[in-house]
């Protein structure tokens, strides 16, 4: 007869591991600081020599929170000044195109004076060297054979 398998025991489950596993972000930590501060609030008189490093960490929490927010604030703001400033730089490109194109205007396009403002002088197309004439057709091979190699080929010699 068979003998009976014993059972495997069973793995210890995902959720010790992460009870074991530190918070990483910011705003774990914070939420980690604040999940431990509500029990010792709660059970202050059964733990009054913990009053001091509590208090030291509830500052701590109220400032993280203050600066959290301030960098909420400043991330809005830069974002508010990224835009600013991309509109106000395509408006300047505008204009500068414009005098660009007055300047070259009032002293013509091969004025030399452009130089001085940065624009480019126009000097006329560059001669481009007339192409070299194509070369002729090489004359094509015949692949068909003659009669008088097909005769040498086809007539064994006598020995």
């Amino acid at each position: 007869m068979s003998t009976p398998t014993p059972t495997p025991t069973p793995t210890p489950t995902g959720k010790k591991k992460v009870a074991k596993q530190r918070e990483t972000t910011y705003a774990g930590k914070l939420g980690d600081w604040q999940r431990i501060l509500a029990p010792l609030d709660a059970n202050a008189a059964d733990l009054p020599h913990l009053e001091i490093p509590r208090a030291h960490l509830a500052a701590l929490l109220t400032k993280a929170v203050g600066i959290k927010k301030q960098q909420a604030a400043s991330r809005a703001t830069k974002q508010t000044a990224s835009q600013e400033l991309q509109a106000t730089i395509v408006e300047g490109q505008r204009l500068a195109a414009l005098l660009r194109q007055a300047v070259r205007q009032h002293y013509g396009p091969a004025s030399p004076k452009l130089t001085e403002f940065h624009v480019k002088v126009f000097r006329g197309r560059a001669n481009t060297p007339a192409p070299p004439p194509a070369p002729a057709p090489a004359p094509e091979l015949s692949t068909t054979p003659t009669p008088a190699t097909t005769a040498a080929v086809t007539t064994p010699k006598a020995t």
